[in-house]
């Protein structure tokens, strides 16, 4: 397996605008645009727990569920040709939050039939 760590590029810049368009779909709220990035079978790993593909989508089922978010520090690591992770912060405000949170986050994307899918995602909150 050959294993490659990328600061830019590409595919970084492919790959990081999918994980972006993840974000505005929790800022506009839009349940189809979050179903249609990640895989039927996938798994977040976050502080309050595990979330499904239906869990991750049904937090918007209210509306939006973020004001704003940044994302800095990109890294991506070739796993093979149809699999990466996407390692960033993310610094964002909760809809009706006032305050600003941090978390790094590794996001896994698969490339299938459909282009790529996010199939895994975990948050480790910035202490």
């Amino acid at each position: 397996m050959t294993e490659t760590w990328n600061t830019n590029g590409a595919l970084l810049s492919k790959i990081l605008a999918l994980e972006t368009a993840v974000w505005q779909a929790l800022m506009a709220g839009d349940m189809e645009a979050d179903s249609r990035m990640l895989t039927h079978d996938f798994l977040g790993v976050y502080p309050s727990g595990f979330s499904s593909r239906a869990e991750h989508c049904g937090q918007l089922a209210d509306g939006p569920v973020m004001e704003s978010f940044s994302l800095s520090e990109t890294q991506l690591r070739v796993i093979s040709p149809d699999a990466v992770l996407l390692s960033y912060r993310a610094t964002y405000r909760r809809t009706k939050s006032g305050s600003d949170e941090a978390m790094y986050i590794s996001s896994l994307w698969q490339r299938s039939a459909d282009g790529w899918l996010n199939s895994f995602s975990q948050d480790t909150p910035v202490v």
